[in-house]
């Protein structure tokens, strides 16, 4: 039987699977995640998934592999993962009182062969007073998200709503993953 490996350090990907009662290790390699000048975000996405998975499954070539990558996009920018606390403060102040879109790119490789897809949901966001952005900007829960903000934590009081798939806005779309990974077992 193959071993499913996660290529991904992101314990919130850790969890997803693992409440989808997913046996897999996780081996994560560095991988350039720099993206060409003008890429659209979905493919922006995908490309970085699969340059995750690719690293991974070369030392893992009989193995299903998955690489994922969020990112949260915002008046046509590409919002990544805060550097200082003043760029979280001025992303949160760009998605307050609007909706923006949340892509993840999956990549799903075995056997010299790769699956890639990714999935897109909305979330509108409450109209945020600088105070409650500090206050949870100083929380430090944003640092380490695409977008400034992490859904299941936190920062689910700034959410207004949501269209589409929850999980995906976690940081992995859990039954279109299941799915794709079913094809190479």
């Amino acid at each position: 039987m193959k071993k499913i490996i996660l290529a991904s350090a992101s314990p919130r990907r850790k969890e997803l699977l693992s409440t989808a009662g997913i046996e897999f290790e996780i081996c994560v390699k560095d991988v350039d995640e720099t993206i060409p000048e003008g890429t659209p975000p979905a493919d922006a996405a995908e490309m970085t998934a699969t340059k995750k998975a690719l690293a991974t499954a070369a030392e893992h070539k009989n193995d299903i592999v998955i690489g994922a990558d969020t990112i949260v996009v915002a008046g046509g920018k590409i919002l990544g993962k805060p550097h200082s606390k003043e760029e979280a403060i001025d992303m949160l102040t760009m998605l307050s009182g609007r909706e923006h879109t949340v892509i993840t790119g999956v990549c799903i490789a075995c056997d010299g062969k790769t699956e890639v897809f990714h999935k897109e949901s909305k979330v509108r966001f409450y109209p945020l007073t600088d105070k409650e952005i500090a206050d949870y900007v100083a929380t430090g829960e944003p640092m380490d998200k695409a977008g400034a903000y992490g859904i299941q934590g936190k920062g689910s009081v700034l959410v207004e709503g949501i269209e589409g798939d929850y999980f995906n806005i976690v940081g992995l779309p859990v039954a279109s993953t299941v799915r794709a990974i079913r094809k190479f077992q």
